[in-house]
């Protein structure tokens, strides 16, 4: 006997607000979430993704309608469900802002996964298609030895890079994130060979591994990496990619020889900040250990290997003055990181940060859901203890205009090849600075097209 057939439409919303990563389409990366439903979802269905990176909406027939979204587009999610509530089309929402806060989510969407999906999505597909499908899903943390790959052919083309996940958890509890309490605090991990695998089938000949730290903290974590290094070593699977990591991953250079030969060019590293007792007060213990006189050390040592810095730092921590703010402006600067990444501190749901500054009655924006939109890490959403809010934007705006001047940018370009003796790793962190110079300018500058660089 024949199934029904059902059409399931999944829909990545856009910030209306803060598009500016959108200029570079070399920034943004493919909704692996999406990939990995549209694999569970049995044959009788029809998958099809909607993707606002690239297009614009446009009402599409679907009998079940899913989102997933972060907290700055969470509220164009809530948009584009209403627009199907009207038409009496089923939606359904997951992702970590509404699992943090599924009784907003509630009132927005009929279906609500507070979690990860892959544990209840039969039994929503089940419950939908026996009419009893429920308002709310609890999915429990489960393990990655058999997750699905994704339907990676369902993702819009003109991306520029792949994406690919190895491990889900992190044991840390960085006051700003939310990932541990999303993810667990666990490391879980995906067998060696399926990753090879998908690496391999990702058509894009760039990939970026969206795991919060590749590495990990133990010895077993790092050999993992070095055994799937070495598998697309052997297979030839020639791509270059990049990574998130934390500061420890310059302490294992037999580890960093393996990733500059399959193909790393560039690593994310997580500073937040050149103060010792800022990095206590968010608890990043990390870069506690490995020491803020030695963080050079670390530059060095990933340089050695060919593989460029793209450093984050942060804005706005607890302590900061116009001063500090400044001062960190000159310490990155003159800093051996190829590539800047500067975000202002913003409070997510679910993170220790924003339950204490709700607490104390520091948060300007409220209106919710609509002031989500502003929680896009460009964008000062708290009170600072010590700088008003005009005091605060003002210096960033100079400390912006001062780190991604173009003719800064093109000396780090420089520097960076003469560091890293690797002209393809010193490229990919220009271009990284390329996308950051189009979001903070964005209205004021004209755009540069991050494409050109990535070859």
């Amino acid at each position: 006997m024949n199934k029904r057939r059902y059409k399931l439409l999944l829909i990545n919303p856009l910030n209306r607000r803060r598009a500016g990563l959108i200029l570079d389409p070399a920034s943004i990366y493919p909704p692996m979430a999406f990939g990995i439903i549209a694999a569970l979802t049995p044959e009788n269905w029809e998958v099809e993704i909607l993707d606002e990176n690239f297009d614009d909406f446009e009402y599409r027939e679907a009998d079940l309608i899913a989102f997933t979204a972060l907290t700055s587009s969470v509220n164009r999610a809530y948009e584009l469900a209403g627009i199907y509530r009207k038409n009496n089309v089923p939606t359904i929402i997951g992702g970590i802002h509404v699992s943090m806060l599924p009784d907003e989510a509630l009132q927005y969407v009929d279906t609500v996964v507070v979690g990860e999906v892959e544990n209840v999505w039969q039994e929503i597909i089940d419950d939908f298609e026996k009419h009893r499908i429920k308002n709310l899903y609890r999915a429990d943390l489960l393990s990655m030895l058999h997750s699905p790959s994704p339907r990676i052919e369902l993702y819009h083309p003109s991306y520029v890079f792949g994406s690919i996940q190895t491990t889900r958890g992190c044991p840390m509890k960085c006051e700003f994130c939310s990932v541990h309490t999303f993810n667990g605090s666990k490391y879980r991990f995906r067998p060696v060979e399926d990753v090879i695998e998908e690496y391999a089938r990702i058509p894009q000949d760039r990939v970026y591994f969206v795991d919060d730290n590749l590495v990990g903290y133990s010895k077993a974590s790092a050999e993992r990496i070095i055994e799937i290094c070495k598998g697309i070593i052997d297979r030839k699977i020639d791509k270059g990619w990049f990574c998130s990591a934390s500061m420890n991953i310059a302490e294992n250079e037999e580890l960093l020889e393996y990733m500059a030969r399959a193909g790393c060019r560039m690593i994310f590293l997580g500073i937040e900040s050149e103060d010792i007792e800022q990095l206590r007060a968010v608890n990043k213990k990390t870069n506690l250990r490995i020491g803020v006189d030695h963080y050079d050390e670390v530059f060095s040592t990933i340089h050695k290997h060919g593989i460029s810095i793209l450093g984050a730092f942060i804005f706005g921590l607890e302590t900061d003055t116009v001063e500090s703010i400044r001062h960190r402006t000159d310490y990155i600067l003159e800093s051996g990181v190829d590539a800047i990444q500067t975000t202002i501190l913003t409070p997510l749901p679910g993170t220790i940060l924003y339950n204490r500054l709700k607490k104390e009655g520091r948060l300007i924006y409220t209106d919710y859901p609509r002031d989500w939109e502003r929680h896009s890490f460009s964008e000062l959403t708290f009170q600072p203890k010590y700088m008003s809010v005009d005091e605060f934007e003002g210096v960033i705006r100079e400390s912006w205009a001062r780190l991604y001047d173009e003719k800064a940018l093109q000396k780090r370009f420089i520097r960076s090849i003469k560091a890293t003796q690797n002209p393809t790793a010193a490229t990919w962190s220009y271009a990284s600075n390329v996308q950051y110079y189009n979001m903070f300018f964005e209205g004021i500058r004209e755009p540069i097209d991050a494409r050109d660089f990535f070859k």
